[in-house]
């Protein structure tokens, strides 16, 4: 774990105390997932770990370690709790690869591009399983709340793939794969961090929420960036959602216009732009477009539902960090 790895998170931990404790403990984490990911077979550890080493801001598992501090945040299943959820979403990312053709990974050639995507999708298969075990060392409960999020998880990874049925919102099905694929992984790693800190009840459900609600708003401020920013602010290259067809908030919002001063930016969005002064003029025209506003308060309002859910925790610097959290997805820029 890298020195910046809390401040890359883009996560504002306020309190030197807190940010020492959660560097700590996710340095225990890093050291866990490299024993678990260990196998008889080396060439299954090699395939396993390439993801895993490419990088990663380890949110997820972060989650974890930050929820736990409404509780006894040393417990030993927190600990073990943040490793199920980072290992869920390096399996996932390895099946998401295989999906898109993914060549690249955080910058690093995929899994699918170094290997194949047989490799790929077994790879994927086994970190699911060293989860699975790991889940069950939690318990019953956890072994239940495993099982529903990743039905949840796959059922968004499915949907993502099918177009939504007929007469439904093109809208409300793209927000029902980002609540699956992204949401309840990211609603249970709060979940878990809470429930086996041994917090109360309530502080467990209002974690849950906000969890998803964060997940959510984190993915469609992606969204938003994908458009608006620049390769300098960001590191992304603008529009890569756009030249692929990838639907995402804004476009979305922009294609339910009427009004015809819309029908060109209506008729670009409708399919790939592989040819660049296409896709330069549907990003021109999208980046005016009142859909960006709009896209923006529907983030910031997820936001600032996420902020309330936290309203039952006592006051503390983990508490502080979390409504920072929710409110700087609103405005980032990375």
């Amino acid at each position: 774990m890298t020195e910046t790895s809390v401040s890359s998170l883009a996560l504002p931990v306020l309190d030197s105390a807190l940010e020492a404790r959660l560097r700590d403990r996710l340095g225990e984490v890093e050291a866990r997932l490299e024993r678990e990911i260990q196998s008889e077979a080396p060439f299954i550890t090699e395939a396993c770990r390439h993801l895993m080493h490419a990088g990663g801001k380890r949110f997820r598992p972060l989650l974890v370690l930050l929820a736990a501090e409404t509780g006894d945040a040393s417990a030993p299943e927190v600990l073990t709790s943040a490793c199920v959820v980072e290992l869920t979403h390096l399996a996932s990312l390895y099946h998401d690869d295989v999906m898109d053709e993914a060549a690249l990974r955080r910058g690093a050639d995929s899994a699918n591009a170094r290997w194949d995507n047989h490799v790929a999708i077994l790879a994927g298969d086994w970190l699911f399983s060293k989860s699975s075990e790991l889940t069950s060392e939690l318990g019953s409960e956890a072994v239940r709340i495993q099982a529903e999020t990743f039905t949840r998880l796959v059922e968004g990874q499915i949907l993502e793939t099918q177009p939504p049925q007929q007469g439904q919102d093109l809208l409300a099905h793209y927000l029902r794969v980002v609540a699956g694929k992204t949401g309840s992984l990211i609603a249970t790693s709060a979940r878990y961090g809470a429930m086996f800190a041994g917090a109360s009840p309530e502080v467990v459900s209002a974690l849950t929420k906000y969890g998803d609600k964060v997940g959510v708003a984190f993915q469609l401020s992606d969204d938003i960036l994908d458009v608006g920013s620049e390769s300098t602010e960001s590191g992304k290259t603008p529009g890569t959602d756009l030249r692929e067809g990838v639907p995402t908030l804004p476009s979305l919002l922009a294609r339910r216009s009427t009004a015809p001063a819309d029908a060109r930016l209506v008729e670009l969005l409708g399919g790939p732009l592989v040819d660049d002064d296409l896709h330069a003029e549907a990003l021109g025209l999208l980046r005016s477009h009142q859909a960006m506003d709009d896209a923006r308060s529907y983030v910031l309002g997820l936001a600032r539902e996420a902020g309330q859910h936290l309203e039952v925790l006592p006051e503390s610097p983990a508490k502080d960090a979390l409504v920072a959290f929710a409110e700087l997805i609103a405005t980032r820029t990375a």
